[in-house]
C-alpha cells in the first residue's frame, strides 16, 4: 500500500505567526528553554538557526518575533489544514501538528495519479493559508522523509531513495522516533556510519545487541522494510470510552477537564486489557447531532497524559475554528476510540511504570513555563565544576543557557576534600567549643587551639569523634577572589544515630558546610 505524507514546513513558526497576527513572511523564532527549536524562512535568511540561544538569535536578527513553544497552539491552528485535507482525502491521520499521512491509493485513483493528488492537496493547503510539501512512498516512514524532500518515490525504490540520506535524518522527524533517537544517530555518526545505506547494511542481530530496541526500529526504517502495523488485531469494542456532557460543553477549559477524565478512564481499560494504544480516534458529537472525528497516530504508545493533551488540542481546534466549518453547537458526547493497539509486552516501560523520558520532558516544559512567568534566572540547574570544598564544586546556571564553567572539574585540585561528599550543603554559623566551653579556633600553624568537645548552634551536642582540621590557603594573590585562609573539619555528634557534619572555618568563624547521610 502506497502512503502519502503532507508536511508543513516550520509549522511551530507558522502557528506562532498566525497567533500573533503577523504575516507569514515575518521573521519568527520559536524557543523552548531559551533555545530556538523552529524558525521561519525570513529568520533563517537573517542567520537564525535551530539550537541558537534566544539572545544570539535576537542579535543576528533584531526584528525577529520570539514566541514560546506551545503544542496546543500548533494543534489548534493545524486543524484548519487538517479540515482542508479531509475535504479531499478521508481518514487522514495526524502524526503531529504540521504532519499528517493518508493512504495514497484512493486519492490517486480519484484524481488520476499520485502527482495530481499531491497538487490538489498543496492547493487546498495553500488556500487554508499554509505551505506544504508532499511525499509518496511505499512505507509510512519513507513517505514522511520523502515529504521533507518534496519528492515522490517510485514504487519499489524506497530503499534506493533512503540509501543516500544522512544518518541524522533518522532523528529529524519527532513523529517517527522517540526522544533518545538523537543519541543513537550521534553515536552512529561517530562510528563512521554516515548514511541510511551504511546503517541498513549492518546485521540485525548486531544492531539489536549493541544499540537496543529503538535501534532495531531505526534499522528497519533505514532499510525500507515493511513495518508491521502497530496492531495485529482489531481492538475490542469495550475499550472505547464515552462521556455524555450534561450540560453540553462550549468552553475549552471545560473540554480539557472532560478530556483528561475520559483519558484516565480509557487507560485504565487499556491497562486491564494488557494493551497500549498507538492510533486514537477522537469523536465529538454536538447537541444538534453533528459529529466530527480526527485520528491521531503516535510513534510510541500513548500515555494518559499524552492522550489528554491530544484531546485538549483537538477540542480547542474544533471549538475555536472560524468560518462555516466551526463546530455546530456545544459538545454533548465525547468519545475516545483506540483504533490500533499493541501488546503491553512491547511497551518496555521503566521499572516503576510510566515513560521516564516523557516525565522528564513534561517536567522541563513546566520549568520553562515558570521561566516565562518569572524570568530566565528564576529556574537554575546545578553544574559540576572544580574546587576544593563541596560548595565550590557546584555552580548554578539558568535552565537552557550554556553553562559557564569557572573551574575545570577533572584537574588535580590538591587539598580537595576526599570522598564521600556531603549529601546536603548548608551554610549556617555554629560554635565549636572545647571541654571548658571555650571557643575553638584554627591557629596560624593549621591546628586546633584546643581539643573540640561540643558543638553549639543548629546542630548541638557532644562530639563522639572528629577529624581535621585541613587548612586551605588559595588565591592569596587575588584580594577580590580570595576567600582567605580556611580550614575544614569533620565531626560526629554523640547519639543514635549521630549526625555526621562538615565544618568550615573562615573569617575566624565556624560554619556548618554540609551534612552526611
Amino acid at each position: 500500500m502506497r502512503v502519502l505524507a503532507l508536511w508543513c514546513m516550520d509549522w511551530p513558526a507558522v502557528a506562532a505567526a498566525a497567533a500573533a497576527e503577523l504575516p507569514a513572511t515575518a521573521p519568527i523564532a520559536v524557543t523552548c528553554a531559551n533555545r530556538v527549536i523552529a524558525c521561519s524562512a525570513a529568520a533563517r535568511a537573517a542567520g537564525v538557526r535551530r539550537g541558537l540561544r534566544r539572545r544570539e538569535a535576537q542579535a543576528r536578527c533584531p526584528s525577529v518575533h520570539i514566541a514560546a513553544a506551545d503544542l496546543a497552539r500548533d494543534a489548534r491552528f493545524f486543524e484548519t489544514v487538517a479540515v482542508a485535507v479531509e475535504d479531499l482525502i478521508p481518514r487522514a491521520e495526524v502524526l503531529r501538528p504540521g504532519l499528517l499521512v493518508a493512504a495514497a491509493g484512493g486519492p490517486a485513483r480519484y484524481f488520476g495519479s499520485e502527482s495530481l493528488a499531491g497538487e490538489r492537496l498543496a492547493d487546498a493547503v495553500a488556500a487554508a493559508g499554509a505551505e506544504c510539501q508532499i511525499g509518496v512512498a511505499g512505507q509510512l516512514a519513507t513517505a514522511v522523509l520523502a515529504a521533507r524532500a518534496g519528492v515522490a518515490v517510485e514504487p519499489g525504490r524506497d530503499a534506493e531513495f533512503l540509501a543516500g540520506l544522512s544518518i541524522r535524518e533518522l532523528a529529524a522527524e519527532p513523529g517517527l522516533s522517540d526522544p533518545g533517537r538523537a543519541d543513537l544517530t550521534d553515536l552512529l555518526w561517530r562510528m563512521g556510519i554516515r548514511t541510511f545505506g551504511q546503517f541498513a547494511a549492518l546485521g540485525r542481530a548486531e544492531v539489536a545487541t549493541r544499540f537496543g530496541a529503538d535501534a532495531v526500529i531505526a534499522h528497519r526504517m533505514a532499510g525500507a522494510e515493511p513495518m508491521r502495523p502497530p496492531a495485529g488485531r482489531e481492538p475490542p469494542a469495550e475499550l472505547t470510552v464515552e462521556l455524555r456532557c450534561d450540560p453540553p460543553i462550549d468552553r475549552v477549559d471545560a473540554a480539557a477537564f472532560a478530556g483528561r477524565s475520559l483519558a484516565t478512564t480509557l487507560h485504565r481499560g487499556l491497562e486491564a486489557a494488557g494493551v497500549g494504544c498507538t492510533r486514537l480516534a477522537i469523536h465529538a458529537v454536538t447537541d444538534t447531532g453533528a459529529e466530527l472525528v480526527r485520528v491521531w497516530r503516535c510513534a510510541e504508545p500513548l500515555t494518559a497524559d499524552s492522550t489528554a493533551d491530544r484531546v485538549r488540542w483537538q477540542l480547542d481546534g474544533w471549538l475555536n475554528r472560524r468560518g462555516p466549518d466551526r463546530l455546530a453547537g456545544p459538545v454533548a458526547v465525547l468519545r475516545l476510540e483506540p483504533v490500533e493497539v499493541i501488546s503491553a509486552a512491547a511497551l518496555q516501560l521503566p521499572l516503576w511504570g510510566g515513560a521516564g523520558d516523557a516525565d522528564r520532558a513534561r517536567a522541563r516544559r513546566a520549568l520553562v513555563r515558570v521561566q516565562g512567568l518569572l524570568g530566565p534566572e528564576a529556574v537554575q540547574i546545578p553544574v559540576r565544576c572544580g574546587g576544593r570544598g563541596p560548595s565550590d564544586q557546584i555552580a548554578l546556571a539558568p535552565l537552557g543557557d550554556e553553562p559557564v564553567i569557572r573551574n575545570v572539574a577533572d584537574q588535580p585540585w590538591p587539598g580537595r576534600l576526599p570522598e564521600p561528599a556531603p549529601a546536603v550543603l548548608l551554610d549556617d554559623p555554629v560554635d565549636l567549643l572545647d571541654g571548658d566551653g571555650a571557643a575553638v579556633h584554627v591557629t596560624g600553624r593549621g591546628l586546633f587551639s584546643s581539643a573540640p568537645a561540643r558543638l553549639a548552634g543548629r546542630y548541638a551536642g557532644t562530639l563522639a569523634w572528629w577529624a581535621g582540621p585541613w587548612p586551605v590557603d588559595e588565591r592569596w594573590w587575588d584580594p577580590q577572589a580570595a576567600p582567605g585562609r580556611t580550614a575544614r573539619a569533620q565531626v560526629l555528634l554523640d547519639g543514635e544515630p549521630g549526625a555526621a557534619l562538615l565544618l568550615c572555618y573562615r573569617r575566624r568563624r565556624w560554619y556548618l558546610e554540609g551534612s552526611y547521610e
